[in-house]
């Protein structure tokens, strides 16, 4: 089973051929193909490490766009009757990863 960590939105993800990954949102169409970098490839005992990139490519297809349950932000400050509530949903894309070259 092949294994790579990809880089995107900031982050690195453990991805392998047919898993759907949440990531960080990519404004693109729901069906299109996104190619990640890699940073390391790993196949039973052989692992490639890049420095910090590999040269190789993972294939996603974009199966959803959305956004996630609702975090509440509550700012409070003592003896002054201030308080604040905020509330925010971060989008995501929903990725499934199609191919490991």
């Amino acid at each position: 089973m092949k294994i790579a960590v990809i880089k995107t939105g900031g982050k690195q993800y453990k991805a392998s051929v047919g898993q759907n990954l949440k990531i960080e949102k990519i404004d693109a169409e729901v069906g299109a193909v996104l190619k990640f970098q890699t940073m390391l490839v790993a196949e039973e005992e052989n692992v490639q490490l890049g420095k910090p990139l590999l040269g190789e490519l993972v294939e996603g297809k974009i199966l959803e766009q959305g956004k996630n349950k609702k975090v509440s932000v509550v700012k409070f400050k003592n003896k002054t009757r201030y308080k604040r509530n905020v509330g925010h949903r971060q989008p995501y894309t929903k990725v499934e990863i199609t191919k490991i070259s």
